[in-house]
C-alpha cells in the first residue's frame, strides 16, 4: 500500500453490500480496493442461519460471508484490514484516510458502513444472540413457528414486526416500557386487534434467559411498581431502533431525519462519484438480497461514471 496511490474505486466496508459491489467492479475492470476494519460478512457473520438468500435454503451467516468474500477475491480485488478515519471529496478524486496515516485517492468511492440494531444492553442480550435473540422478525420469524415469542419495541417497527410474528408464532408478547404506543395509530389498531398479540404495558425486559436449547425465558420488571417477574418465551425480537454507521458520511450529502444517506436510484449522492450502498442508503427494507442488489447497482454505475471522468480528462490534455 503506497500513499496517496490512486484506484478507480475504493470501497468502504466489507458486508453483502460491499463484497457484491467489489465483485461487479473487478467483472467491469475497475481497478479496486475494499478496506474493512473487521470481518468480513457485516452482521450476517454472526447470524446462526439464514434461509431467505436467494439460492441457499439454508446457510449459515459465516458460510455466506465467506462465499462472498471468497468470490471477490477470486477476482484478485486488493483488500486492506484498515480503519478508515475520514472520507474527503474532491472535483478531480476523492481521497480515503486510513487510521495508519496513509491515504488512498480514487475517482469513485462506495460506502457500505451498514448499520447496527440499537441494543437493551442487558445480561443475555449479547450472549444468546443468534439462539433466540433476534433484530430481524422477517430474517428469522420463520424458526419460531407455532413458537412462543416476545417483541421489545412500541415504535412501528416494533409493531409491524408483532405483526408479522402473529402469522407465524403461536403467541407473542409485545413488551413496551410506557403506556402508550409510538407507533402510527393504524398499526396500533391492528395490532390491539390481532388476539394473538398481548401488550405488557409499562414494562420492561431486564434479563435474558436460556439453556443448551437456547432462549427459554426472560426477567420482566414493571416499570411503575418495580415488581419482576420470570415470562416464560423461545424467542427475543428487539426492536428499539435501528442506528446507521453514518460518521464518516461527508458534508454536502443529504441524509433523512433518522440519519440515513439519501441517494438516486443508482445508489448516488449529490456528490458525483461517491455512492452509498446497503444499511447506510434510505429505503424501504433492509435485507441481505437488498444490500447485494445496491452493491451491484452502485458498482455498474461507478464504473460508467470512472469511464466518463478519465474520457473527460483525455479530452482536456493538450495535444
Amino acid at each position: 500500500m503506497t500513499t496517496n496511490k490512486r484506484y478507480d474505486l475504493i470501497i468502504v466496508g466489507g458486508g453483502p453490500a460491499g463484497l457484491t459491489a467489489a465483485i461487479y467492479a473487478m467483472r467491469a475492470a475497475l481497478d479496486t480496493v475494499l478496506i474493512e476494519k473487521g470481518v468480513h460478512g457485516g452482521q450476517i457473520a454472526m447470524s446462526d442461519s439464514v434461509e431467505n438468500y436467494p439460492g441457499f435454503e439454508t446457510i449459515s451467516g459465516f458460510e455466506l460471508s465467506q462465499k462472498l468474500s471468497d468470490h471477490a477475491k477470486s477476482y484478485g480485488v486488493e483488500m486492506i484490514q484498515k480503519e478508515v478515519v475520514a472520507v474527503e471529496p474532491g472535483l478531480e478524486f476523492h481521497s480515503v484516510r486510513l487510521d495508519d496515516g496513509n491515504t488512498l485517492n480514487a475517482y469513485a468511492v462506495i460506502l457500505a458502513l451498514g448499520g447496527y440494531p440499537r441494543r437493551l444492553n442487558i445480561p443475555g442480550e449479547n450472549t444468546f444472540y443468534g439462539k433466540g435473540v433476534s433484530y430481524c422478525a422477517t430474517c428469522d420469524g420463520f424458526f419460531f413457528r407455532n413458537k412462543t415469542v416476545l417483541v421489545v419495541g412500541g415504535g412501528d417497527t416494533a409493531l409491524e414486526e408483532s405483526l408479522y410474528l402473529a402469522k407465524i408464532a403461536k403467541h407473542v408478547y409485545l413488551v413496551h416500557r410506557r403506556d402508550a404506543f409510538r407507533g402510527s395509530r393504524i398499526l396500533q389498531q391492528r395490532v390491539l386487534a390481532e388476539c394473538k398479540i398481548e401488550v405488557l404495558w409499562n414494562t420492561v425486559v431486564t434479563e435474558i434467559k436460556a439453556d443448551e436449547n437456547g432462549v427459554n425465558g426472560v426477567i420482566l420488571e414493571d416499570t411503575q411498581t418495580k415488581e419482576k417477574r420470570n415470562l416464560a418465551t423461545e424467542g427475543v425480537f428487539i426492536f428499539v431502533g435501528f442506528t446507521p454507521n453514518n460518521t464518516l458520511v461527508p458534508g454536502g450529502v443529504d441524509m433523512n431525519t433518522q440519519g440515513y444517506v439519501v441517494t438516486d436510484e443508482k445508489c448516488e449522492t449529490r456528490i458525483p462519484g461517491l455512492f452509498v450502498v446497503g444499511d447506510l442508503r434510505q429505503k424501504y427494507a433492509r435485507q441481505i438480497v437488498i444490500a447485494a442488489g445496491d452493491g451491484c447497482i452502485a458498482a455498474l454505475a461507478a464504473a460508467h461514471y470512472v469511464e466518463m471522468k478519465k474520457a473527460s480528462q483525455e479530452c482536456a490534455l493538450p495535444e
